[in-house]
């Protein structure tokens, strides 16, 4: 039982290194800030979620276990919130979301002036 438990917090633990890893070539990939920022959030929600969840297994019976589920409740709830707030910050603050289109133009005018 105890080498199942472990497998599993470790899979669990592996996967939410995995989903943060993809989130941080994401924001290294992407174009723009919004993209990153998609791309920043989701896999840190998830990528923490699974961790956490890991951790839990890993932690066994008692108060660990409850203190790492206030954790996971906290970033919930604040990072889907930081998100949104920093993708509204940056629109107010002029920085326009960069279409498909536009990025074509650009790599048409790039391509051309070579």
């Amino acid at each position: 039982m105890a080498l199942l438990l472990d497998s599993a917090s470790w899979i669990l633990i592996l996967g939410g290194s995995g989903f943060m890893l993809i989130g941080a070539i994401g924001i290294v990939r992407m174009p723009d800030f919004y993209t990153r920022l998609h791309a920043a959030g989701l896999t840190d929600s998830m990528g923490a979620a699974l961790m956490l969840a890991g951790l839990m297994l890993q932690g066994g019976w008692g108060l660990t276990p409850v203190r790492l589920l206030l954790m996971l409740l906290l970033i919930y709830f604040t990072s889907p919130v930081a998100t949104h707030a920093l993708a509204n910050a940056a629109y107010r603050a002029g920085l326009r979301p960069q279409l498909a289109a536009d990025s074509d133009v650009q790599k048409e005018q790039s391509s051309s002036n070579i």
